[in-house]
This record gives C-alpha cells, sequence and structure tokens, in this order.
C-alpha cells in the first residue's frame, strides 16, 4: 500500500534527477574558461616531469656505463625500475582517486615524484639508484589517472578531447627538455659525476612548483554530484567554471582554486561504509573496453618507452663513433620536429577527427615506419634516412595512440570507476614500457637495428586490430551519455528497492551518496 505521501516524494525524486542532469548539461555545453587553461597546465606539470626523467635516465645510463662499469643487466634495470613502479602507482591513486575522490589525494603523486628524483641525484650506488628510481616511478604512475579523470569531469563536451590530450601534450615538452638540458650541461665541462646528478635532480623542480595549486583545485563537480550526492556544492563549481553564477569574469578562473564551503559535506560519506564499484568493470562493455584500452597502452608502451629510453643506445647502433652530445642533438631534432608537432596536431584535430580514427591511423603508420626499417636493413645504415623515417615513426605515434590510450579510458568508463580503469590501462601500459626498457638493450645486442624495428612493426599491428575490435568512438557526447551512468543509477535504485523499502530508491535518486 502506498501511503499518501508517495506521489509528493516522487515528485520530489524526479525534481532531483532533472536537476542533477542540469548541472552537467550546463558544464557539458559550456564554453573554455580561464580555469580550463589552468587546470590544463597544472595537470600537465606532471606529463612534464614524468618525460622529462624517463628521458633524461637513458643519457644518465650513458655517462654512468663507464663510471659504474654498468652491465647489460644493470642498465636495464635501472631504466625499467620506474616504469614497473609505475604500474603499481596508477593502480593504488587510481583506485584511491575513486574511493575517496579526485582532490583528496590529488598533488601527493607530486610529493612522491618529486622525492623520488631528489633522492635518485643523490645516490650512492647502483642499488640505491634502483631504490630511489621506484619510489619516483610510483609519483609518476599515480599522476596518470588523477590528472586525466580530473580533466576530463571538468571539460566541456566539445572541448574535453583537446584539454585531455594538451595534459598529456606536456609530455612532448619534457621531451624536448630533457636533450635540452643534457646538451647544456655536456657543454658546460662538468664533472661527470655530478652532471648526471644534477640532470636526475632537476625533475623534481616542476613537480615541487605545482603541488600548492593542485591542493587547491575543488573536487570535480561530476564526482561531488555522482558519489558524494553533493547537488549544492556541484552546482556551485560548474557555476564558478562556466561563470554563470556571481562569479563571473575574474571568478570562474580563481575562485574554484579553494573549496567552496558546501563541499564540507563530502566527510560525510568517509564515516560510512563504502560501497565497492570495482565488480562492474567485468559486466559488458566496461570488460571490453578495458581490454580494449588496457591492451593497446600495453602494445604501444612496449615499441614507444623501449625506442624512447633506448634512444641514445639506438642513435649509438646507427654511428657507433658518433659522440653522446651528437647523438643529444639528433635526439632533439626527432623530438622538436617529429614528435612534438604530433602532440599539437593530435589536441587540435581530436575532437573532429575522433580518438578511434586518429589510434588506427597511428598504429598502422608506425608499422609501416617500423616496417621499412626492418625491411630494408639498409636504411639503418645511413644517418639522415634513418632519422627521416625514425622521425615519421614519432609524429604518428603521439599523433596516434600514445595521446589517445591516455584520452580513451578517461572518458568512457562511468565515474564510479573512471579513475580505477584509467589506472589499470596506465598500469598495463607502463609494463608494456618495463617490457621495452628491459629487453631493447638485448634485442639491439642481439639482433641490431632491423630485428629491433620488426618487433616494433609487428607490435604496432597487433595494437591496430586491437583497437579496431574492442573501442567505441566517445568524441561528441557527454561523459555520462557514453557511459550510460544514468542508467547505472536507476538500475541500481531499482535492484535495491526490491530488496528493501522504497525510501531506498528516494535516497539514491534525489542524491545521497552512491559509496554508502
Amino acid at each position: 500500500m502506498v501511503d499518501g505521501g508517495e506521489p509528493s516524494r516522487i515528485v520530489a525524486v524526479d525534481s532531483a534527477i532533472d536537476a542533477r542532469k542540469s548541472v552537467l548539461h550546463t558544464l557539458d555545453n559550456s564554453s573554455l574558461s580561464g580555469f580550463h587553461w589552468k587546470a590544463m597546465i597544472t595537470s600537465g606539470m606532471g606529463f612534464f616531469t614524468d618525460a622529462y626523467d624517463l628521458f633524461i635516465i637513458g643519457v644518465v645510463l650513458a655517462i654512468l656505463t663507464p663510471l659504474w662499469h654498468l652491465g647489460n643487466f644493470e642498465i636495464s634495470l635501472v631504466g625499467s625500475t620506474s616504469l614497473i613502479a609505475a604500474a603499481l602507482g596508477s593502480m593504488i591513486f587510481g583506485r584511491l582517486a575513486d574511493f575517496v575522490g579526485r582532490r583528496s589525494i590529488y598533488g601527493f603523486t607530486l610529493l612522491v615524484l618529486a622525492a623520488g628524483a631528489l633522492a635518485s641525484a643523490l645516490a650512492p650506488n647502483v642499488v640505491w639508484l634502483i631504490i630511489f628510481r621506484f619510489i619516483l616511478g610510483l609519483g609518476i604512475g599515480g599522476d596518470y589517472p588523477l590528472s586525466a579523470t580530473l580533466m576530463s569531469e571538468y571539460a566541456n563536451r566539445r572541448d574535453r578531447g583537446k584539454l585531455v590530450t594538451m595534459v598529456f601534450a606536456m609530455q612532448g615538452v619534457g621531451l624536448i627538455l630533457g636533450p635540452l638540458v643534457a646538451i647544456a650541461l655536456l657543454l658546460a665541462g662538468l664533472d661527470h659525476d655530478l652532471t648526471w646528478r644534477i640532470m636526475l635532480a632537476l625533475g623534481a623542480v616542476p613537480a615541487l612548483a605545482t603541488f600548492y595549486l593542485r591542493r587547491q583545485i575543488a573536487e570535480t563537480p561530476r564526482f561531488a554530484l555522482m558519489m558524494q550526492g553533493d547537488l549544492e556544492a556541484a552546482a556551485a563549481t560548474v557555476g564558478r567554471v562556466t561563470g554563470q553564477n556571481g562569479h563571473a569574469h575574474n571568478g570562474a578562473g580563481s575562485s574554484l582554486w579553494t573549496q567552496p564551503s558546501a563541499q564540507n559535506t563530502q566527510s560525510e560519506p568517509a564515516k560510512s561504509k563504502k560501497r565497492s564499484w570495482l565488480p562492474l568493470l567485468w559486466r559488458a562493455p566496461y570488460l571490453r573496453w578495458l581490454i580494449g584500452t588496457a591492451g593497446s597502452w600495453l602494445l604501444l608502451d612496449i615499441a614507444y618507452y623501449g625506442t624512447t629510453i633506448s634512444s641514445p643506445l639506438v642513435l649509438k647502433a646507427l654511428n657507433a663513433h658518433s659522440s653522446l652530445l651528437l647523438n643529444m642533438v639528433y635526439t632533439l631534432l626527432i623530438f622538436l620536429v617529429a614528435a612534438f608537432p604530433g602532440y599539437i596536431l593530435a589536441a587540435l584535430t581530436i575532437d573532429r577527427l575522433g580518438r578511434r580514427w586518429i589510434q588506427c591511423v597511428g598504429f598502422a603508420m608506425m608499422a609501416l615506419a617500423y616496417g621499412l626499417l626492418a625491411i630494408f636493413p639498409a636504411l639503418t645504415q645511413l644517418t639522415v634516412p634513418f632519422l627521416l623515417v625514425y622521425g615519421v615513426s614519432y609524429f604518428f605515434t603521439e599523433f596516434g595512440p600514445n595521446v589517445t590510450t591516455f584520452v580513451y579510458p578517461a572518458e568512457i568508463f562511468p565515474v564510479m570507476v573512471r579513475s580505477t580503469a584509467h589506472g589499470i590501462a596506465a598500469a598495463l601500459g607502463k609494463v608494456g614500457a618495463f617490457i621495452g626498457a628491459l629487453i631493447f638493450p638485448f634485442l639491439l645486442s642481439s639482433f641490431h637495428l632491423p630485428g629491433v624495428m620488426t618487433f616494433t612493426a609487428i607490435i604496432s599491428v597487433a595494437g591496430l586490430v586491437l583497437t579496431l575490435l574492442t573501442l567505441p568512438e566517445p568524441s561528441g557526447r557527454s561523459l555520462e551519455e557514453i557511459s550510460g551512468e544514468y542508467k547505472l543509477v536507476e538500475s541500481e535504485a531499482l535492484s535495491s528497492s526490491a530488496s528493501s523499502s522504497p525510501l531506498l530508491t528516494e535516497r539514491v535518486a534525489v542524491g545521497e551518496p552512491l559509496a554508502r
């Protein structure tokens, strides 16, 4: 029997659902604001540091090998330790971000990263260097799901791909700065033992410089609304982003960097037992998408990180008599002429061409470039032709899967598992990076450049096939439309009401935290 207050409660539920959709609709259809750009730069500094730290270790190893008399195994372990640690960091911080909120841990990844970078610079021997690089990797890995998820949940629908891509494109700046720093320090004529320590210590600077800004950012409207049930805080935050409340103009760009008072309610869910939404990832279509995002990232990073971290070795194999300084110049040219323009073109076109198209074309062109170097071994003996073809592979890596594998998992999964899913995908990517960094020195010494290029071409073809079979196209749609979040919430409410009181349906729909 339905009591007399039931119709009014149904009206309240419908009204609350409409209010929730209205808040996110306003965010999705807003224009770019000063906050969007500030958030992009603040998030991107982690990837700037990531690229610098992961690249510079190749130069450091070239210096340390004669100083510390390193063997192939030690070289491979130093180059790859931070990558396997990054896989662990992605899983840990990604899961935490879905459990306690994005804002609660956003920024702490930078502290871990900076501590690892500074400690690495002070390492007395190879064992301690490996340990400190592991700590560095934890921070690098944690930054992947946090920065991607936060930017996607703040972005509008029309520019979401561009904003998330530009966060990741800061990696291109790090790839350019790494060789520049190496060239400057090598030209300075400093003692080599001091040179490599300065190279590693500089990786902590951008991380520490942006820590404060990250700690000031508010919780994303989507997490506040869908997981904390805080409609008031979510609406206030969206109003500041879009300038549609009393905080237009200057407020839209600055006031979000202090936590709104309405979000004090975010501590309330922490007092309750939180439900795990992890089994959601094993349902269709999310399992297929997880296999697609994680698998394609794994395959990409085997090829990409293997060649990038081993680039000094690759260039040394090309010309055994070239100096370390000359190889740094070659590396800088590749990054500056090929890689960085690829990031920029991807950012400018991803919302128009689509994620799936760019990822497929990128994998295909990588396979073609690597395949040419494998089929025509003479190219690997000629500096200019080799650098041209090698540069093409870098361009289509950036204007391709290196960008889209980062963007995809930040868009296609529901808010309750979005950061977890991104963490899993990034972790598999870093496992691929670990494999690439670990085996490439051995492949180079055993099969030389043609053998390495054959291996990377096969990996790229596998990435293309997996993308075609598993991944959707999310361009132009809201995050809730892509992932079907509203249907999930409705299904949860209906299933709960079947075994409990009708009031439970009302509590979930009106906006009480889904985490309860």
